[in-house]
């Protein structure tokens, strides 16, 4: 519901359905929110497209009458294929009216602060726990970056530019990052805050630049340290990174070259590559196309968890 608070504050009344049990397979996890507004624009998503329509309808109703409701929705139900819940799986949803104490949630998340909502039904209690979003920091404003930043922001990173050199560290060249840094990477590093989540992606390929921020990087127990370049270039960055005295067991955390076999070049290619090292890492996947496989599409929340832990280089 987080990614939604911006509109959701914006509009002067809404209902909210938020997804508060799944079982089996779904398309979205427990959290994720869809929201109707004061003349039935829709924003969000419970399904990914499956029983959207019929939460509409449901969340319409609950905008109107301000009494919450608590529907389920499964394959096995006699509707499921008029709803269009096809994946075997099956969810409840929580619809319920904006109040004093749910804005005053949003405005907290949308300063970034943390935040926990508790919801009641029935009976039934669901409590969400919004933190602030990950960080991204992105060293080198090259074009890479650029395309780095743009779908980092898209996967709910809270992103940051940071380049030496002011005439390409600007925030025009760079308009979906958060914020644009003038400073040495390596000493921005060492001044900032991050932590267990934050995720670090070098594409300065100079070592001048890269060798001091992977050093500060790799001293901090950070969820993803990545770094662009060949497979040579890595090799001699290993080397000089082993004349600073970084261990070993630091260099085995990190991801060079950076991001997965995709096969493209361009700026946005690299980008989705790198991405796609990082959501793999983050929830734990395989990396592998979906048709090799034959274990579960969606992780259950307790997979998802000790997946998390394993990919970080300390328990969160």
């Amino acid at each position: 519901m987080r990614d939604l608070a911006p509109t959701l504050l914006a509009w002067d009344r809404f209902a909210v359905a938020s997804v508060v049990a799944v079982r089996g397979s779904a398309p979205r996890p427990v959290g994720a929110a869809m929201a109707v507004g004061p003349s039935g624009e829709v924003i969000g998503s419970v399904s990914g497209g499956c029983v959207e329509a019929e939460v509409h309808d449901l969340a319409c109703q609950v905008l109107e009458s301000g009494v919450p409701a608590l529907a389920s929705f499964g394959y096995s139900d006699d509707t499921a294929f008029a709803v269009g819940l096809t994946c075997g799986g099956s969810l409840d949803v929580l619809v319920q009216r904006d109040s004093p104490s749910l804005r005053a949630a949003l405005e907290a998340s949308a300063d970034g602060s943390p935040v926990s909502v508790r919801f009641e039904a029935e009976g039934r209690v669901f409590t969400e726990s919004w933190m602030p979003p990950p960080r991204l920091l992105v060293f080198g404003a090259i074009d890479h970056a650029a395309a780095v930043a743009e779908i980092g922001r898209f996967l709910g990173y809270h992103v940051t530019v940071c380049d030496a050199r002011p005439v390409f560290a600007t925030s025009s060249r760079f308009p979906a990052a958060h914020s644009v840094v003038v400073d040495w990477p390596h000493r921005y590093l060492a001044s900032t805050h991050t932590d267990d989540s934050t995720a670090v992606v070098v594409l300065t390929h100079d070592p001048k630049f890269d060798i001091p921020v992977l050093v500060e990087a790799l001293s901090r127990p950070l969820a993803f340290v990545g770094a662009l370049g060949s497979r040579r270039t890595h090799a001699e960055r290993l080397e000089r990174l082993r004349s600073e005295g970084v261990p070993e067991a630091s260099l085995a955390r990190l991801r060079s070259p950076v991001g997965l076999d995709l096969g493209g070049r361009s700026p946005a290619e690299t980008a989705v590559s790198i991405a796609a090292e990082l959501v793999s890492l983050r929830h734990g996947g395989t990396g592998l196309p979906l048709s090799d496989l034959t274990t579960p599409i969606h992780r259950t929340p307790a997979r998802f968890l000790l997946a998390q832990r394993n990919c970080l280089p300390t328990s969160s």
